[in-house]
């Protein structure tokens, strides 16, 4: 087991890593930029290393400091949590390569995902459904590129095939948009991600955004830990995911959670990963869109019905450990809604950066917070505006709403705005409480 571990990141998700490691005995260090000195993670860490300025690349993607510091410390192993370096290859890489393990998936397999279309071809292969689409990059040639998307059929969607973040991406429902979109869309990619490849899919009108959660050992071994529900987002960003999804069958459930693990097992994958599917409810088929080489934002929802703490198994896998689970020991308790709570404009959406005057944090039964905050803590405009979440867990969907709904109305954060009084609507909204939501429902909701 590692003795001291780098944490590579900020926020909520830099207090949860080292929650997880003061649970396994294990001492951390904490790297933070000038203005993030005041972080709890910071002030709770063994050791901790000024990495930079407030810019994310001069500290938090500046690669040389990360390692440095992980070498003066002397860490044995960097956990990148999410967003940053978490899903750059060339970075986890080199921290293999200067003698640290890198808690997360090889840097092959992250840049095998990290293609999204070798990652289709790859999922294809494992028999894992997949979107209708461009087999490879979309051609050059207009007439070709017209065939295609005559073939799978208007309207199609156009993706950056370095994208992820929602971006690099248009809709097209037209023959007579698509050259000007296509062009439009490669010059995006290009100036975004440094690849203008594209490739095309049909575009689903309504669907819902479910992901499946894998563990995978390096000894071969993975399991799945069932599904969430994400379809509930605001320009391609999540706000609420719930685990389990919504009228998923057990059926369903067992078969793609069973192509997920051999695809996995395929391709020897290591650490914490998510599958994302768009679910067309109609047709009740799932469609592989991407995957995260990575612990996502929403993981408390799976621990909350599985019991197992995917952080620190990211850590036992890291360190060589075996998965101690089979599928079959997998069980799944009740229901969990997770509210991402930001600091922002609850009308325009603009960052709320500033003091925290006051906090309440919520609680009760089947309550969870995941929180880097306190009263007193400056909320800095340079980063992203997530401050925390709050998870509710009842024995079935109606119970975990009903405490969700308490834990929001009981939630005080004073000196800044939030969302909260989004979540509190989106909470006591019809069409939310009967589960009858897709990836277009909170805009719409919006617009009302």
């Amino acid at each position: 087991m590692f003795e001291k571990i780098l944490i590579a990141n900020r926020g909520e998700i830099a207090l949860r890593i080292q929650r997880a490691c003061r649970e396994l005995g294990i001492r951390t260090v904490a790297v933070h930029s000038e203005p993030d000195r005041d972080l709890m993670h910071v002030k709770l860490a063994d050791e901790s290393v000024c990495i930079g300025p407030a810019p994310s690349d001069q500290s938090y993607l500046n690669v040389p400091a990360v390692i440095a510091a992980a070498e003066v410390t002397d860490a044995e192993a960097i956990h990148p949590g999410y967003g940053f370096l978490s899903e750059n290859a060339d970075f986890a890489e080199r921290v293999e390569n200067s003698g640290f393990a890198f808690i997360g998936p090889r840097a092959e397999t992250i840049r095998l995902m990290g293609d999204k279309i070798a990652a289709k071809t790859a999922m294809k292969k494992a028999g894992v459904p997949c979107v209708p689409g461009s087999d490879g990059p979309l051609p050059d040639d207009n007439e070709a590129l017209k065939k295609l998307a005559k073939d799978i059929g208007y309207p199609v969607i156009l993706k950056a095939a370095g994208g992820g973040g929602g971006r690099g991406m248009r809709v097209v429902h037209t023959e007579a948009h698509l050259i000007n979109a296509a062009n439009l869309t490669r010059a995006e990619a290009g100036k975004a991600f440094g690849n203008p490849t594209l490739y095309m899919e049909k575009f689903l009108e309504t669907p819902r955004h479910i992901e499946f959660q894998v563990l995978c050992d390096a000894h071969g071994h993975c399991v799945h830990l069932g599904e969430r529900d994400c379809s509930v987002q605001r320009r391609h960003q999540k706000v609420i995911e719930e685990a389990p999804a919504p009228g998923i069958s057990a059926k369903q459930r067992a078969e793609i959670g069973a192509a997920v693990v051999k695809a996995c097992t395929d391709m020897g994958y290591r650490g914490a990963g998510t599958i994302e599917f768009l679910y067309d409810p109609a047709s009740q088929t799932f469609y592989f869109i991407e995957m995260n080489t990575r612990v996502q934002v929403e993981h408390p929802v799976t621990e909350m019905i599985t019991g197992v703490d995917i952080v620190k198994a990211q850590i036992l896998i890291a360190a060589g450990k075996a998965l101690p689970l089979r599928q079959e020991d997998i069980q799944f308790h009740g229901h969990a809604i997770e509210c991402r709570i930001n600091a922002e404009d609850p009308e325009r959406f603009t960052p709320s950066p500033g003091q925290i005057t006051a906090w309440h944090a919520p609680g009760g039964p089947g309550i969870r917070v995941d929180s880097h905050i306190y009263a007193g803590y400056r909320v800095p405009p340079y980063y992203d505006s997530m401050i925390g979440k709050i998870i509710s867990h009842g024995n079935d969907r109606e119970e975990a709403q009903m405490r969700m709904r308490s834990a929001l109305r009981e939630t005080s954060i004073e000196g800044i705005q939030t969302n909260i009084l989004l979540h509190r609507r989106i909470l006591e909204e019809a069409q939310y409480a009967a589960g009858e939501i897709n990836i277009h429902y909170l805009e719409a909701l919006l617009s009302l």
